[in-house]
């Protein structure tokens, strides 16, 4: 097994979950894919993405290509193992939607529905999507240790850079649009829809262009998947249309090396106190 083989599996191995029967499952959320001692939102909900198609796999359907996630962040769930729940709740010829519950200690602490069928893999008919080079430019600084405000511990399996001109927070400048640019890839294995889904959640708070730094936690996650990610760097670009009062919306747009559209992640989340 080479060294991008033991990455890969790694990654996967974080997401997996294991079947107890009945439609429940078990997982363990570990430090590694953690922002400081929260479990990052974005993993969550791949393994709740996860859980969705290995129930549909055990009722013997072949095609479980995750479509869309809509998820409720309930309560911050501690690292280590939780419970997930499933309903089937639709089984149709073009979509089938499965709800799931992350349970610990007998809380539910996110709540999704997760609609699966068969990712489009021809050219779309049509597309837009934002302008950022195919790869990140040299000295483009890479997230983690001081550019996050939380230990970024993503980092040790993320290779995630970010667009300086965009990210005023990094120079301590205040005042600049809420938007980022960033670009993402596994450091070693495959990108797959997995990923790029992780990948609509890994930039640091958009709001940290206008001082707001620290943790900001999602309360409400919406993520579509549009086709399978080619290999190569995917190309993030968030966004905020409001920031009001304590709360803002992040909407991420993910593309591939090929220029497709791969995922659209929309947020609605709670902004930290600025900082004077």
């Amino acid at each position: 097994m080479t060294a991008a083989d033991d990455t890969e599996t790694a990654f996967e191995a974080a997401t997996a979950v294991r079947s107890l029967g009945d439609g429940t499952f078990t997982a363990t959320l570990r430090a590694e894919w953690a922002i400081g001692s929260h479990p990052h939102g974005g993993f969550l909900v791949v393994v709740l993405a996860r859980a969705a198609a290995a129930v549909l796999r055990e009722r013997g359907e072949a095609t479980v290509d995750p479509l869309a996630v809509s998820a409720e962040f309930l309560h911050a769930p501690a690292l280590g193992p939780v419970l997930l729940r499933t309903d089937v709740r639709k089984v149709g010829r073009h979509a089938t939607v499965v709800a799931v519950s992350l349970e610990q200690r007998g809380r539910s602490c996110v709540e999704a529905r997760v609609t699966t069928g068969r990712l489009p893999m021809r050219r779309p008919e049509w597309t837009e999507s934002p302008h950022l080079p195919a790869e990140p430019p040299p000295g483009a600084p890479a997230l983690g240790g001081e550019l996050s405000e939380s230990p970024f511990h993503l980092a040790k399996s993320c290779d995630v850079r970010i667009d300086p001109g965009m990210a005023g927070f990094l120079t301590g400048r205040t005042g600049d649009p809420p938007r980022l640019g960033l670009w993402a890839r596994p450091r070693a294995g495959a990108v797959d829809v997995h990923f790029a889904l992780l990948a609509g959640d890994l930039n640091p708070p958009v709001v940290a262009n206008l001082g707001h730094r620290g943790w900001a936690p999602a309360v409400q996650l919406s993520a579509l998947l549009r086709t399978r990610p080619a290999p190569g760097w995917l190309r993030i670009f968030v966004e905020s249309r409001s920031v009001h009062e304590p709360w803002f919306d992040s909407d991420a747009t993910v593309v591939d090396a090929q220029g497709r559209l791969v995922a659209q992640v929309r947020q609605l989340a709670l902004a930290p106190a600025p900082r004077g």
